[in-house]
């Protein structure tokens, strides 16, 4: 079990979550949570919006003081909170495929399930906080945005999960794999766990790039956290966040 115990802030409403916990982030211990009924204004990565009807889901943002990851390696947060996801995710769902879609978004098979965004305070070359923004489909069974694959767990199990349980679930594990995986000697295990987790891992499928359009297979992901993709001629390029997206 983690050695820490998660500090709730369970709010109702609020523009987005990550902007709640920043504010009060420089006096806020390791694993406060920020957890709001309904967000207005959530943010995905470079300016997504995250669509969530109120109460229906998880929104909740979680402070994380990080003792061994340094700003070079902040990608490292990142594979820890996908990661405590998808194990999170494996107790619900134990039969269907949870994977992480690079950099981190989760899918259940083809859709999309969860989102994350992180946002790193440094110190020089440390780390002095991270907030780490989740918001997880629970209970919303009709979207209405033009995402083009939302799915939840109630779609999967035709039943409605508590969110406090699953938001209590969630948030230990994030802080158990913090435990973990916050230490120099795991690195390696973390990001391997990671590779090894990821969406369309095996074989060639179709991604665009700048209007380009061509069949890939994931050949690496680096530790901080650039994607490598090889093509069916065997050429090999690196693309960072944005700059390529798998096409669905």
């Amino acid at each position: 079990m983690t050695s820490h115990t998660p500090a709730y802030h369970l709010i109702a409403s609020a523009p987005s979550t990550n902007s709640v916990l920043a504010a009060i982030a420089a006096e806020s211990p390791h694993g406060t949570v920020v957890s709001a009924t309904e967000q207005t204004a959530g943010r995905g990565q470079r300016g997504n919006s995250w669509e969530s009807s109120p109460g229906k889901n998880l929104t909740l943002s979680m402070l994380l003081r990080p003792r061994h990851i340094d700003a070079r390696s902040q990608f490292f947060l990142s594979e820890i909170v996908s990661l405590s996801i998808v194990e999170t995710l494996r107790h619900y769902i134990p039969n269907h495929d949870i994977a992480i879609k690079w950099p981190n978004d989760i899918y259940v098979g083809d859709k999309k399930i969860c989102g994350i965004l992180i946002e790193n305070s440094l110190m020089g070359m440390g780390i002095d906080h991270s907030i780490a923004g989740i918001g997880l489909n629970v209970n919303q069974t009709r979207f209405i945005s033009d995402a083009p694959n939302p799915v939840s767990l109630s779609h999967i199990t035709g039943n409605e999960i508590p969110l406090g349980e699953i938001r209590e679930k969630l948030c230990d594990t994030i802080l158990d794999m913090m435990d973990i995986y916050d230490d120099i000697s795991r690195f390696e295990e973390l990001h391997r766990t990671y590779c090894n987790n990821l969406w369309r891992r095996d074989g060639f499928y179709p991604y665009t790039t700048g209007g380009e359009t061509f069949n890939a297979r994931i050949t690496e992901v680096s530790p901080i956290g650039m994607l490598t993709l090889t093509d069916t001629d065997g050429s090999s390029r690196t693309f960072a966040f944005k700059e390529v997206s798998a096409v669905l």
